[in-house]
């Protein structure tokens, strides 16, 4: 599965290099990129203006139609704010939040979010 992502600070590139999985990084410079395969979004947790380029993405052409979940990463102590970008992701498109992790995660968070993906059945 391909995890489509984006690192502001390079927390969240920090934690999808430990995947092991295929990876494509949007970039504020040009997120008009198409896929034809299925993949998730792994997203920080920033106001709406700064991940609007995860939209940009998705809304390309047909990426839509293989967004297939979202995981995010963020500050516990932020409360209900707590990767809500993942979660407005995972609404706004109709897909599974997989899984929230905290700043770069941890090698349990690694297992998780792989078993999620695992249990997509897209594998």
């Amino acid at each position: 599965m391909k995890v489509v992502y984006l690192s502001l600070t390079g927390q969240t590139r920090k934690f999808v290099n430990k995947l092991g999985m295929d990876l494509l990084e949007i970039t504020p410079t040009d997120p008009f990129i198409t896929v034809d395969e299925p993949y998730i979004v792994i997203t920080p947790t920033y106001e709406k203006e700064v991940t609007e380029i995860l939209n940009d993405f998705i809304e390309t052409e047909n990426n839509q139609s293989f967004l297939k979940g979202v995981a995010g990463g963020g500050n516990i102590n932020f409360g209900q704010l707590f990767v809500f970008t993942a979660k407005d992701l995972a609404r706004d498109y109709n897909v599974p939040l997989l899984h929230s992790f905290e700043f770069q995660g941890s090698e349990v968070d690694v297992k998780k979010l792989k078993k999620a993906v695992d249990d997509l059945g897209f594998n």
